[in-house]
């Protein structure tokens, strides 16, 4: 078994912004509801996945997952995987919860969260693979510095993924996938899946997301970046 990696708590500076929208009833039903039978146990002590999920399965955890319906979808197709999505923002958890609900989706647990606290508790090695897709470019060069993607949270990704695990991100903002390309072409650990292209056609498993629809009408390029642990 791989030896554990020290916890280490990243830089306090946030990577997002709480723009909370206003809570249908639906959604604040499946907050009260559903979010205790398809969360994670709170708490702040390491995780079981295989006990959230009452199986052994590859985990695949997507940090900030929007409306949700991208993740549900991946879920549906790839029912032999578990899925974890993390949110900071009520109304998208609720609508996730309701989707899983409706469709009977059993393979996603659900964290309304930061995922720093969430990365903390993730046993080293656990995750098949993390999904950032579409995350807050900060696009103003005085506020780069709150991107997500920075070289000790690629460490801290590389940790919680299991030899030959991918990290796979996307953005529709060219500045910030040059930025995350290079930061994990530096990272220890990690192989770019492009190669020397860099960047990889959008798989067809991964649904367009709504962030990445509304990019695509102003007229925004989209970028996806794989990489693979190699160690």
């Amino acid at each position: 078994m791989e030896e554990q990696a020290p916890t280490r708590r990243l830089r306090t500076i946030r990577s997002f912004v709480r723009r909370e929208g206003r809570l249908t009833e639906g959604q604040e039903r499946a907050l009260s509801e559903l979010l205790p039978r398809l969360g994670l146990e709170p708490g702040s002590g390491p995780l079981d996945l295989d006990a959230a999920f009452g199986r052994g399965a590859p985990k695949i955890l997507e940090i900030g997952f929007g409306n949700g319906e991208s993740l549900a979808t991946m879920a549906q197709a790839h029912p032999d995987w578990d899925y974890i999505g993390v949110e900071v923002h009520r109304p998208g958890v609720g609508h996730l919860l309701l989707r899983l609900e409706r469709d009977r989706i059993g393979n996603v647990r659900v964290v309304n969260g930061d995922a720093q606290e969430l990365l903390a508790r993730i046993p080293d090695g656990s995750l098949h693979g993390v999904q950032l897709f579409f995350p807050d470019p900060w696009h103003k060069k005085r506020h780069h510095k709150r991107r997500l993607v920075q070289p000790e949270w690629a460490q801290q990704i590389r940790h919680k993924l299991a030899v030959g695990g991918f990290l796979h991100m996307a953005t529709d903002w060219e500045n910030y996938a040059e930025h995350m390309r290079a930061v994990l072409d530096a990272a220890e650990g990690f192989r770019n899946e492009a190669g020397a292209a860099g960047y990889i056609p959008r798989p067809a498993d991964r649904p367009e997301t709504k962030f990445e629809a509304r990019g695509k009408r102003r007229g925004h390029g989209v970028w996806d970046l794989r990489y693979i642990r190699t160690e």
